[in-house]
């Protein structure tokens, strides 16, 4: 994987996925509402955000258009911004462009995008979740500032975990029962980067905890990936029955060609194999487990 610096101070800023829609025009932008100041002071955005006039609204329905195209949706929200350099719209075209490049698997262009959505509202969860992932995702053990970017990647899921009850933002038609259900997926993302984190730096009692929290977060859509973690972090407690539990558990809900099926399914052959060994007269000898097979190093 494309390993890519990141230099990002510790408080984050993020966007909102609210509708644009047009305000009443001539409408005065409020002092809190008003562009952040050279100096790097940051404002949140209006909640819901909308545009301020039908010129706007309708540059930003030609500008969200674009979102199946990252390149062609980030060029189209820097033009929205040149072009109203004061709108609250700007998060919106700035997320979707970082959700673009997010699904076309383009880091970098992704995190440029996610820094732009912080530059503009410094608490959306979204936003830093994105930025604590990627931190954590291409930070390896070569990296001589590794310490201080898994610090920062625990610092903006922290963060992102403080302010999704009151930071997130949705369109204003969205169903009041779809909004509690991506907070918990957007919970249970958070610790298990803090998870993962603290697995790879050895700390596996303080990751079998915070994976679990993870797991609980959304336990009715529990993230396979995030199972196996626990699994490999029992394994390396010794706790290999438990460990065989949470692998097994892993393995119905990966894929079996995929990354985290295989490594699930190497995982539970492996502990079933040491726990037959074990389980053997006269046998007592164990082989541990590898902390560089979790999924996403």
């Amino acid at each position: 994987m494309t390993r890519f610096s990141i230099t990002v101070a510790t408080a984050l800023l993020a966007t909102s996925t609210a509708a644009a829609q047009p305000q009443n025009a001539g409408g005065a932008a409020s002092p809190e509402n008003a562009p952040a100041a050279q100096s790097g002071r940051t404002q949140k955005p209006r909640v819901p955000i909308k545009a301020r006039t039908h010129e706007e609204y309708v540059a930003y329905q030609e500008a969200i258009a674009k979102k199946q195209d990252a390149d062609a949706m980030a060029k189209a929200a820097a033009e929205f911004a040149s072009k109203f350099p004061d709108s609250d719209v700007r998060v919106l075209l700035y997320r979707a462009s970082m959700k673009s490049y997010r699904q076309a698997g383009e880091a970098q262009k992704m995190m440029d995008a996610a820094l732009k959505v912080l530059q503009l509202s410094k608490d959306d969860p979204e936003a830093l979740l994105a930025v604590a992932q990627l931190q954590e995702e291409h930070t390896s053990q070569m990296d001589l500032d590794r310490d201080e970017r898994m610090d920062q990647a625990i610092a903006n899921a922290q963060h992102a975990l403080a302010t999704i009850d009151t930071d997130l933002v949705v369109p204003v038609n969205t169903q009041p029962d779809s909004i509690e259900p991506y907070k918990k997926y957007l919970r249970a993302s958070a610790l298990a980067i803090v998870g993962t984190i603290q697995y790879r730096r050895e700390q596996y009692p303080e990751a079998e905890r915070t994976l679990r929290q993870a797991i609980d977060a959304n336990p009715t859509n529990v993230d396979g990936v995030i199972v196996l973690r626990l699994a490999l972090a029992l394994d390396q407690e010794k706790k290999y029955q438990e460990a065989l539990e949470q692998a097994n558990r892993a393995v119905e809900l990966t894929k079996e060609d995929s990354e985290a099926g295989r490594l699930a399914r190497n995982e539970r052959g492996r502990l079933t194999a040491l726990l037959a060994q074990n389980s053997a007269p006269g046998t007592s000898d164990v082989v541990p487990a590898s902390n560089d097979s979790s999924p996403g190093q």
